[in-house]
């Protein structure tokens, strides 16, 4: 009986890197000769013998590729599907451990030949509700989602939810349904539903029956638009009991400058007072008794991270919620 060769398993290390630059979050993007037109994140191999942990190598590589020397990282999940990271005849498994990354630079920073800041609306242009419900929603999405939906389900991957269900989860016709945390829940729906370009690449077979896709956003290559959802959504989850939003903010800043920081991250427009109430009652800001000028209209108060919040208690941080 002869045995089925095993198929070569390499691990990656991918970095989703977050800067903020005139109110829009940004995601750092590196291309190779290779890549075409299609925008990927910063990532290679983990080499054991170089590399002493994951990180240490992940940090080599940002460096290498994009000339940034990052800060915070913290790592994201392990991503193993296959199919979703593979190149034409490729055999090889690849199992890539996804990091989020924040980063001050985005204004200034002089990145390696290929490798630049990109609006990360440009990939998830649904998500932004800053101004308004985006008009992509109702005009492309929810007509082929709901189309899909009403098909038979897939019996061989059986869901406690229905297609219905899920549509009506993620993508809720009101305000109120809208949760910003599901960025991960909404993009795979798009996949598993055929609606992005991924899908048709991967040779899912709901893109395959489309005759044509819909213009929901700029594809990445291989899972890379997977890694940068999930990412998003554990900095939009993680803004509500950590302070990590001062790690993309300058070391003073005024008030109107930290909250239109949350709202690009959110997707959602505050509350002034409320924010700066909820702002006043963590302690987590101080005056630093300087006002700025910058502001185009009257001074304003510049203010400055209290980072002994962090030994005051455990998970401070800012649960805002959007304006209805």
């Amino acid at each position: 009986m002869s045995e089925t060769p095993l198929k070569p398993i390499e691990i990656g290390l991918t970095a989703a890197i977050v800067g903020i630059e005139g109110n829009e979050p940004l995601i750092l993007t590196a291309s190779a000769e290779d890549d075409g037109k299609l925008a990927r994140l910063p990532f290679g191999p983990f080499d054991a013998v170089a590399h002493r942990t994951f990180e240490m190598g992940l940090r080599a590589w940002v460096a290498e590729q994009t000339g940034l020397q990052l800060g915070y990282v913290e790592q994201l999940y392990t991503f193993g599907d296959r199919g979703r990271h593979a190149e034409a005849g490729d055999t090889t498994h690849l199992v890539s451990i996804g990091y989020l990354a924040l980063t001050r630079a985005a204004p200034g920073v002089a990145p390696a030949p290929g490798a630049g800041f990109e609006p990360w609306y440009r990939y998830f242009p649904w998500e932004d509700w800053r101004e308004t419900r985006p008009e992509i929603i109702a005009r492309d999405i929810l007509p082929a989602l709901n189309q899909w939906a009403r098909q038979s389900e897939d019996a061989a991957t059986p869901r406690p939810l229905s297609r219905q269900d899920r549509v009506r989860l993620n993508f809720g016709t009101e305000d109120a349904h809208w949760d910003e945390e599901r960025v991960l829940d909404r993009y795979e729906l798009l996949y598993e539903a055929g609606l992005v370009e991924e899908a048709r690449r991967d040779g899912r077979p709901a893109a395959l029956a489309r005759q044509s896709l819909p213009p929901l956003g700029a594809a990445m290559r291989f899972d890379h638009r997977r890694i940068l959802a999930t990412a998003i959504a554990r900095l939009r989850a993680k803004l509500k009991y950590r302070p990590v939003v001062f790690e993309l903010m300058p070391a003073e800043f005024t008030l109107t400058e930290l909250q239109h920081t949350v709202e690009a991250i959110s997707g959602r427009l505050l509350h002034k007072q409320n924010f700066r109430r909820l702002v006043e009652a963590t302690a987590l800001v101080e005056p630093t008794g300087v006002m700025s000028t910058l502001t185009g209209g009257r001074p304003a108060a510049l203010f400055r991270f209290r980072r002994e919040v962090l030994q005051e208690r455990p998970a401070p941080g800012l649960r805002v919620r959007g304006r209805r």
